[in-house]
């Protein structure tokens, strides 16, 4: 597959998650769901060169929700996951395979990262007040 094809496909991508995030979830999310597209599409073996569209777009916001505990309804977002199934056409099954594939391939944590995490949840990591001091953490 040619390079601007690729790029073609990641725009779709990119699209169709934002237009979910903008329909049912915020900014942020969009954003975040951009960002990890993005970073899809510069793997050196492009995973986003073979599947179908929604099914990656689906994974992509997955992912993005799962991380950030969206699907938990104590999240300020709170939602089912199924909305996003039932909004994109695709299997619960089939997404989860390809959120993990995503995860796997950006080395994304199950429960949190900094670079696909949302702001309130990055700044309420506990993890964020644990000090090393002689090689032992403390919690600050």
């Amino acid at each position: 597959m040619e390079k601007q094809e690729l790029k073609e496909r990641e725009a779709k991508i990119i699209e169709m998650a934002v237009a979910f995030c903008n329909r049912h979830l915020d900014e942020e999310c969009a954003e975040l769901c951009t960002k990890l597209v993005q970073k899809l599409g510069r793997k050196r073996s492009n995973p986003l060169q073979s599947g179908r569209l929604e099914i990656w777009a689906a994974a992509a916001v997955y992912t993005i929700c799962s991380i950030n505990f969206i699907f938990s309804k104590g999240s300020r977002l709170s939602m089912p996951s199924s909305l996003i199934f039932d909004y994109f056409g695709t299997s619960n099954s089939t997404v989860a395979q390809k959120s993990r594939t995503i995860k796997d391939l950006l080395k994304i944590s199950q429960c949190f990262d900094a670079n696909f995490s949302l702001r309130e949840i990055a700044e309420n990591n506990p993890f964020n007040r644990l000090k090393m001091i002689n090689g032992f953490y403390f919690i600050d």
